[in-house]
């Protein structure tokens, strides 16, 4: 036998090393997919399953298609209310909005966006799934040769078929008399569309006010020019509006107190003239935990993604090799959050994506990189790993939805709700993915 087949047979001991570590890492490798296998059938048989989750698990990402099919589905069970705003410039129109929607008057501003030549439309939250969808005359004054076209537009839009219900809100300033262009729009609607109700709308009263530095008195005011002005207008739309009410909404920096005034009696009002679900629905829009209601109906879509991508977080990280797979885990969470922008209308790149899960997951990044760590620990540790993946993937989901939801309501986000959410959505999803094994 030769030196050199001696040498071969009897290889030195770094060699034999290197082979060993090579060979364990080879089996390593081969043995990831019988493991991911094997997860993915538990985890289908421990969680539900539905198509947009397979489809998720498959590509990490989720075709926008899927998401326009889930929304139009909700979107068909929503009770929306299509409110016509007719009135003057500056007769109150966007104020009326703001107060029913708790938008600020900037939002208010950016969402009319113009819908034909003489009217603008704003939906709240969303065109995809509006509860209130507003259409405001833009130009209405006494300018007799555009009134036609101003009324023939909104027959345009009363003559398409919706299922969702309407309402005429006629919005007169409190001190305007010169209401004959307005009163001749509402008489062509009135006759062709008499099943549409019609409310009456009085608006800025305090510049009725005896004393321009005086507040709201208590509701409804009994100034005597306030009543004598409400009296006349009354009188002038009593054959075409159903109803007709106070109101006077006003900017935060007018110093008027309550900013909303006369807004329950708005709304009780809206109520009495709008079907039954409709009425619930502006009632719940208005009550204090209103945002968090309208939130709560966008992240019951979202978790069916999260849901998705958790099942799939947790099948990467049952990969038993520590930190090879936190860089596809990582770019797994940042499409999850890409995804949810979406559907929260906020288009943001991966790069942004991952920016912002830094921002709001805050210490749970200590905790994702201590569950690569437990992979040391021989036997349990890829199962924990796996049940710890899938919990952190779906809090992070749930603290990008309150995120995307205070943007979409107009507000700033709170980190430390933020977190709050996060962490209670750990602690939940820590005992329903416990039951996961590698």
């Amino acid at each position: 036998m030769t030196e050199q087949q001696n040498i071969e047979q009897d290889p030195k001991p770094e060699d034999r090393n290197a082979a060993s570590w090579k060979d364990r890492m080879t089996g390593a490798w081969q043995s990831t997919g019988d493991r991911i296998s094997n997860a993915t059938d538990k985890l289908t048989q421990l969680l539900p399953f539905d198509r947009a989750a397979q489809k998720a698990f498959q590509w990490f990402s989720v075709d926008e298609a899927e998401i326009a099919e889930i929304l139009k589905t909700v979107k068909n069970e929503l009770p929306t209310t299509e409110a016509l705003l007719i009135g003057k410039p500056q007769a109150g129109k966007s104020s009326i909005a703001r107060a029913l929607t708790g938008v600020s008057a900037d939002i208010i501003g950016q969402g009319f966006r113009p819908h034909t030549q003489h009217t603008e439309r704003y939906a709240y939250p969303n065109e995809d799934l509006p509860l209130l969808i507003f259409t405001d005359t833009v130009g209405l004054g006494d300018v007799n040769q555009e009134t036609q076209s101003i009324i023939d537009e909104l027959s345009g839009d009363l003559e398409k078929t919706s299922r969702h219900a309407r309402i005429l809100i006629l919005t007169v300033k409190i001190n305007d008399f010169a209401t004959d262009t307005l009163r001749q729009v509402a008489t062509q609607l009135r006759e062709t569309y008499p099943n549409i109700p019609c409310l009456l709308a009085v608006t800025c009263l305090h510049e009725a006010y005896p004393s321009l530095d005086a507040d709201h008195p208590e509701y409804p005011p009994q100034y005597e020019a306030v009543q004598r002005a409400f009296t006349a207008l009354q009188a002038d739309f009593k054959d075409l509006c159903d109803r007709a009410v106070l109101v006077d909404f006003t900017l935060e920096e007018d110093d008027y107190n309550p900013t909303f005034y006369g807004l329950e009696a708005f709304r009780d009002t809206l109520a009495e003239l709008l079907p039954e679900a409709e009425s619930r629905a502006i009632y719940q829009l208005l009550d204090e935990e209103a945002g968090q209601q309208l939130g709560n109906m966008y992240r019951d879509i979202g978790r069916r993604y999260i849901l998705a991508f958790s099942i799939a977080a947790a099948t990467l990280a049952a990969v038993p090799l520590p930190f090879a797979t936190m860089p596809v885990l990582t770019a797994l969470q940042a499409s999850m959050v890409g995804v949810l922008g979406n559907l929260y209308k906020q288009k943001i790149s991966l790069s942004q994506a991952g920016g912002l899960i830094s921002a709001i997951a805050g210490g749970f990044l200590a905790q994702a990189v201590g569950r690569e760590l437990v992979k040391f620990i021989p036997g349990l540790g890829s199962a924990i790993a796996a049940s710890w993946a899938a919990a952190y993937t779906w809090a992070l989901g749930e603290g990008a939805c309150v995120y995307f939801g205070d943007l979409l309501g107009g507000k700033k986000p709170d980190p430390q709700q933020i977190q709050q959410v996060m962490s209670e959505a750990f602690t939940q999803a820590k005992e329903r993915f416990k039951g996961i094994q590698s």
